[in-house]
């Protein structure tokens, strides 16, 4: 599996994770919106069969087995403007979003 992170991702996985004493983050997809999937995020406190490691910059992503498809060739950044921080994921894959940006096609 292709997937890679920013080093800007990487270290908020890393304070994220490492004050929670988990394994890192993890990245899965869920069916919402008016254009099909959105994002999720999570504490990784394992990791399951199926699931996909990314380890990059000293933190680890683990990508939820039924997400890998949708996300493959993705990149994983963290951007952080005034109050504005969240992970973004910049996914070759996407067709088309919804008007808010919540949501995606691929």
């Amino acid at each position: 599996m292709s997937f890679s992170l920013t080093e800007r991702a990487a270290a908020q996985i890393r304070k994220v994770a490492g004050s929670k004493g988990a394994l890192g983050v993890r990245l899965g997809v869920k069916h919402t919106g008016c254009s099909g999937y959105s994002y999720t995020y999570d504490l990784a406190t394992s990791i399951e069969a199926g699931d996909c490691v990314v380890e990059a910059h000293d933190a680890r992503l683990v990508i939820n087995h039924d997400a890998i498809a949708v996300v493959e060739g993705s990149e994983l950044d963290f951007i952080s403007e005034g109050f504005k921080q969240i992970f973004t994921v910049r996914n070759p894959n996407v067709k088309a979003t919804c008007g808010c940006g919540e949501s995606f096609t691929v």
